[in-house]
């Protein structure tokens, strides 16, 4: 079996980097003093109930965010949650509903839904470009392409909507592109093209093996190719995948018939100017995976609000 990369999951790491970023968004709404509005109108001990509702359709992600927020806060709470990860949102459909003093819920309410809204919007765009590879054997993937810091949190998001994570940073997997083949040629003095792509398969397979089993059944080994006769010299090592990048349909098509003769279980991955238009044509291809930087990087915020009750 091809050795693939670690789907996220809603577990510590991911929540140490939520709480990270909550501080920080924290720090930045109340820079160490306090909401003022707040303070000057209802800044007393009365308590209220509210609940977060959806304003338009898509995805829950990251419902589990909002405790998160008032635990960091130090703010006494309730949450009543209707929702779960990866559910269908309707116009209306109410998330949660929210208990605790009037002023604590007026003061969270901003940070709640920035988190809430951007997470919700990953697995919604994510949720259209998987709907689009249905009826092919092909699945989305995502990218690195994400906001500094909330790389785990992107890419739970993804996993919400239906798509699958690619490599969580450099440590957990090996994808050589063309700027590691051309330093790596350079740096030996290598010159023909077979000699520079075979060495560089060889000393990735040689360097996993040398840290241990482990990594021998965990750590994928990738390679990144943008012609045919790239391809052509890669497959014969027996790369666990290969990133086609920026091929026509015609050379994917021909990428895959070069595969199944040559490397029936190295797996194809097709990357580089994807969109929602071509994403169903680029599936049908046979290719096995298509990543798609615009998960992340092009994700537009989910419309929610909070009302009061």
């Amino acid at each position: 079996m091809v050795n693939t990369f670690t789907q996220l999951a809603w577990d510590g790491p991911t929540l140490e980097d939520a709480r990270h970023l909550i501080r920080l968004a924290v720090r930045e709404d109340l820079s160490n003093q306090q909401d003022w509005t707040t303070m000057a109108t209802v800044g007393d001990e009365r308590t209220s109930k509210a609940t977060i509702v959806a304003r338009q359709a898509g995805i829950v992600a990251g419902i589990g965010i909002v405790a998160a927020v008032f635990e960091e806060m130090n703010i006494p709470f309730t949450v009543e949650l209707h929702v779960t990860d990866g559910d269908v949102l309707e116009p209306g459909t109410v998330l949660c509903t929210l208990g605790g003093l009037s002023r604590d819920l007026l003061t969270a309410e901003r940070t709640i839904l920035n988190f809430l809204g951007r997470l919700c919007g990953v697995a919604t765009q994510t949720a259209v470009y998987v709907r689009l590879l249905e009826g092919t054997n092909a699945h989305v993937y995502d990218t690195r392409k994400t906001v500094p810091g909330w790389r785990r949190l992107d890419k739970y998001a993804v996993g919400c909507g239906g798509g699958r994570n690619h490599r969580t940073g450099l440590f957990d997997a090996i994808l050589i592109k063309d700027n590691h083949l051309a330093a790596n040629a350079q740096r030996n003095e290598i010159e023909d093209l077979q000699d520079a792509i075979v060495d560089v398969l060889k000393k990735a397979r040689q360097f996993v093996e040398n840290l241990g089993p482990d990594y021998v059944l965990n750590m994928p080994v990738e390679i990144e190719v943008d012609t045919l006769e790239q391809l052509a010299i890669a497959l014969p090592c027996n790369p666990d995948i290969v990133l086609l990048d920026n091929m026509s349909l015609e050379e994917l098509r021909q990428a895959v018939q070069m595969r199944n003769d040559l490397s029936v279980e190295t797996q194809l991955e097709a990357s580089g100017g994807v969109t929602s238009e071509t994403l169903t044509e680029i599936g049908r291809t046979g290719i096995d995976r298509v990543s798609v930087g615009a998960l992340t990087h092009s994700a537009i915020n989910l419309d929610l609000g909070l009302d009061w009750l």
